[in-house]
């Protein structure tokens, strides 16, 4: 997976507005599958602040390792926003990291519980809350890129924004 380097550009923001603040990031991937956590770490001097992350494609691996409760799941799915905040507050529980970004979703190459492909949750917790729901199109590396550029793109605005 290639990042644009207009993504390699917020990730450099999102490096230096966290060393700055003197904040910490972890992530909690599913279909990105790490590529969140490499759009950052890309960035010389990311271990000031980028702490770890879990790719946790598996139903079972959203639940011991970022402690999300099953009956979410089984009531929400693992395609849905309340998922995506566990997944979050979970890196964060992890971690002990100030912010967290997760991602779940979609990328086929065949829908998944009754979700299309490009169906796609990114949670942002920390001080600020924030989510998003993307509906993406194009193959599976398509929709992977998107949902990495969009989870990457999203948290450095709301960085930029934030007194």
């Amino acid at each position: 997976m290639t990042l644009a380097n207009e993504i390699l550009g917020f990730s450099a923001e999102i490096v230096e507005h966290l060393r700055q603040r003197g904040e910490t990031i972890s992530t909690a991937e599913s279909l990105t599958a790490g590529s969140v956590s490499a759009g950052i770490v890309t960035v010389a001097g990311a271990s000031d602040v980028f702490v770890g992350g879990v790719t946790a494609y598996r139903d079972e691996i959203k639940i011991s390792h970022l402690n999300v409760d099953p009956a979410l799941i089984q009531k929400h799915t693992v395609i849905s926003e309340e998922v995506a905040i566990a997944m979050a507050k979970g890196a964060i529980n992890s971690f002990g990291t100030t912010w967290a970004i997760s991602t779940t979703g979609v990328a086929g190459p065949t829908p998944s519980d009754g979700y299309p492909i490009g169906v796609v949750w990114v949670a942002i917790e920390g001080p600020i809350s924030h989510t998003i729901e993307l509906a993406l199109s194009g193959d599976r590396d398509s929709v992977r890129n998107a949902a990495t550029s969009s989870a990457i793109a999203t948290f450095a605005r709301i960085l930029r924004h934030r007194v």
